[in-house]
């Protein structure tokens, strides 16, 4: 019941140019101003990391992150690295959050 509303002329001329776009060969998802992605390194301060490892009885990579001013990504990363060397060993959690204790 009912049909649609009636475009106004500056609506419907907004459409009609948009129809023209489609027809050039865009999708309504192409942008033409798109920026390349840059990576975003963060730099660790290991020295500190490793204070803080070693003064620790038990912490968590929220903790080092917090300790180290850096985001929980990179010190996950940092951990994950030393977890494969042996400096660190995991103890216990789950999901994402784990306990680890210094070796």
């Amino acid at each position: 019941m009912g049909g649609g509303k009636k475009q106004s002329p500056a609506q419907a001329e907004k459409s009609q140019t948009a129809e023209a776009g489609k027809k050039d060969g865009q999708k309504k998802g192409d942008r033409k101003d798109q920026k390349p992605k840059t990576n975003i390194s963060v730099i660790i301060d290991e020295n500190q990391a490793m204070n803080f490892i070693k003064g620790a009885k038990v912490f968590t990579v929220q903790e080092l992150s917090r300790q180290t001013n850096v985001k929980v990504s990179a010190a996950n990363a940092l951990l994950q690295t030393l977890l494969k060397k042996g400096a660190v060993k995991r103890i216990g959690g789950y999901s994402g959050h784990h306990i680890y204790v210094p070796a």
